[in-house]
């Protein structure tokens, strides 16, 4: 089988050839069919991601595709059934062998490219918003990196749940994508003044944070009273050094979300998640956005897509 990995960090990712696995006890083999990109992939390209697989690595964390084959002692599943899974690592290659706790059978409704751009984007945004920061219906949201991977669903979960939502982003044509998912007002990122534009929009009940510092530092200075600020990620490359003083004055609370640490102390919490949003878009409540859709043989491509920043939603490979 084709596989698109690392054989040591910092180095430039290949597609080779291997062997195809067998799968283990408590495992079942999957024909990928799609495999989504996410901005984790370049941390672990880099070494610098919170969790390191041994090397070699292939990348790619979360998939859709068919299971093919059953290891011993798998209850539930069976070969021919449609699954979405994130494994962490090993969706960019035709073949994997996934826990199958981790398998989540896909509804008719689903289509494999969107099952692949949905679980770690989607499931991110609802566990921060309904979870984590309990976003009430009338509150102000504001979205950073609004047309991104994770940003993207915050605005359209954000709105659904009744919010009011300010979207933040780069250019005139990512703003129109926000505004297409849901967005109430939108700000565009490299314009100056970000806090007292904010402001003047009577400020902000709860922060969505993908990108880091200088939006974060400007965005907490417009928080309101009793705020708070999600941190989802550093697309920007710089992470925010949170002035507590600020915290304690304006009650502010600030959240980390780390979507698959979950999986470590609370899956229930990540299952129920999940369900609840393949039954959203099974009831046509959900529209996941996918700016582009590449073959294997150009999984490069995908990852410069998303180190440039020049897509929208999610990029997605697809063996």
């Amino acid at each position: 089988m084709r596989a698109f990995e690392i054989s040591e960090f910092g180095t430039t990712p290949k597609l080779v050839t291997k062997e195809t696995p067998e799968p283990q006890p408590g495992e079942v083999q999957v024909a990928i069919k799609a495999c989504g990109l996410n901005h984790a992939d370049l941390l672990m390209i880099e070494g610098r991601y919170q969790e390191k697989p041994p090397l070699p690595i292939t990348l790619g964390m979360e998939i859709a595709g068919t299971i093919t084959k059953l290891g011993a002692n798998v209850d539930g599943l069976s070969v021919g059934d449609r699954v979405a899974a994130v494994p962490g690592s090993g969706g960019l290659a035709d073949m994997a062998c996934i826990s199958a706790e981790r398998c989540v059978p896909l509804p008719d409704s689903i289509t494999d490219v969107e099952a692949a751009a949905f679980q770690i984007a989607y499931g991110t945004s609802h566990l921060a918003l309904s979870h984590r920061a309990d976003l009430r219906k009338g509150e102000t949201l504001l979205v950073l990196g609004a047309a991104g991977g994770v940003g993207l669903t915050a605005v359209e979960l954000g709105a659904r749940l009744g919010a009011r939502v300010i979207a933040c982003a780069r250019g005139a044509d990512k703003l129109e994508v926000a505004k297409a998912a849901g967005a109430h007002d939108v700000l565009d990122s490299d314009a100056p003044d970000l806090r007292d534009r904010l402001k003047a929009m009577g400020g902000v009940d709860v922060v969505y944070d993908a990108v880091g510092d200088p939006l974060f530092t400007s965005s907490m200075k417009a928080c309101k009273p009793g705020a708070r600020i999600l941190v989802i990620g550093f697309a920007a490359g710089q992470v925010p050094q949170i002035p507590a003083n600020y915290l304690l004055v304006k009650n502010i609370t600030v959240h980390g979300l780390y979507w698959g640490g979950y999986l470590g102390f609370d899956p229930k919490a990540l299952t129920t998640s999940l369900s609840d949003l393949l039954n959203m878009h099974t009831a046509g409540d959900l529209h996941p956005h996918v700016s582009h859709t590449l073959a294997l043989e150009n999984a490069a491509e995908g990852l410069a897509l998303l180190r440039d920043r020049k897509s929208t939603g999610k990029v997605v490979i697809v063996p």
